[in-house]
């Protein structure tokens, strides 16, 4: 049972890895669309709708996407002041709890919602209220939904390694403890 929990952990991070890291280039996508933007708009005088709104949705992707890697590698703000004083024991004990009584129900009310409206966008076949500006407004309202389901899976593999610490007693693995 342990190693299946391990390895349902180990195949969370691996896929979170991997989405944050692929979200990562659309970071360098984003400059060079916003700079070719913005000498395009101040030197040109041209500018489109369109543009701004991949900038945004470039954004709000980058933002979604990467919040289950920023989890797996402990870069969400918490009060450090305190937590880095805490044991290998304290800190298991509150990812332990922080996630099982905050962070996962917070995930679920956010999939539930979140995956109705942009269901019910997908069915108006909603487009920017803008001239000229993209389609498929739910392209970037079903991102919500797919990066807090990320989060959540990052969640649990968060409650299975904290969990396994605390039951094996075990705080001297990295893999047990957040970085």
């Amino acid at each position: 049972m342990i190693y299946l929990l391990k390895n349902i952990s180990k195949k969370i991070n691996e896929l979170n890895e991997w989405v944050g890291k692929t979200t990562a280039w659309l970071t360098a996508i984003l400059m060079l669309i916003v700079c070719f933007d913005v000498i395009a708009r101040k030197l040109f005088n041209f500018s489109r709708i369109w543009i701004m709104d991949i900038e945004w949705h470039l954004y709000a992707m980058i933002f979604l996407l990467a919040a289950g890697y920023a989890l797996r590698h402990d870069r969400h703000v918490r009060v450090d002041l305190f937590y880095e004083k805490f044991t290998g024991k304290d800190k298991a004990l509150t990812n332990f709890m922080g996630h099982l009584l905050f962070l996962v129900p917070w995930c679920l009310v956010v999939i539930y919602y979140s995956f109705g409206y942009a269901v019910e966008s997908l069915r108006l076949n909603e487009g920017s209220p803008e001239p000229g500006g993209l389609p498929a407004r739910y392209f970037i309202k079903f991102c919500i939904s797919i990066g807090i389901g990320l989060l959540l899976l990052q969640a649990i593999a968060g409650l299975i390694d904290a969990g396994l610490a605390l039951f094996q007693n075990d705080f001297s693995k990295k893999e047990n403890l957040p970085e």
